[in-house]
């Protein structure tokens, strides 16, 4: 089983392999917790760095029934930076994902596309996508989820 611990201290090339064999999985449901993941940073500064991310701007999404997402910024949980939701091909390997599209719901991330698979149960691998560049990745766990977090 993959576990959150294990992504934060895995490479790019780790990561990427891991999705590419990973299912799409079904669409969230509710709020997740989120972690950023810093391959370059090496696992002593990818933990410190997701942990700052976590607590000063980005702490998760919040996935509704009606096919959007908010995502949770700042330590007061604050919801914005919506998005839409549904499944399409991934820009990486052209398979199933779940696809995060903020092209139609934000200016200022027009330009951004995340992609979701599941690589456990409740945890979801995402990659970020910036003007058609891979850009990062980060992690979802559904919040009673603690078996896959060491934070």
């Amino acid at each position: 089983m993959t576990t959150e611990s294990e992504l934060l201290k895995s490479d790019d090339q780790r990561l990427e392999e891991l999705f590419r064999k990973s299912p799409a999985g079904e669409i969230p449901k509710g709020p997740m917790e989120g972690l950023a993941i810093f391959p370059v940073a090496g696992r002593a500064g990818a933990w410190l760095l997701a942990s700052v991310v976590n607590l000063t701007a980005w702490r998760g999404k919040v996935f509704s029934p009606d096919g959007y997402l908010s995502n949770r910024l700042t330590a007061m949980d604050i919801l914005s930076i919506v998005a839409m939701v549904g499944p399409g091909p991934s820009r990486l390997d052209d398979q199933e994902c779940i696809v995060i599209d903020y092209s139609h719901t934000s200016l200022v991330f027009g330009g951004v596309r995340d992609e979701l698979r599941q690589v456990g149960p409740d945890l979801y691998l995402g990659l970020i996508w910036l003007a058609g560049r891979k850009i990062g990745w980060f992690t979802l766990r559904g919040p009673n989820n603690a078996d896959n977090s060491d934070t």
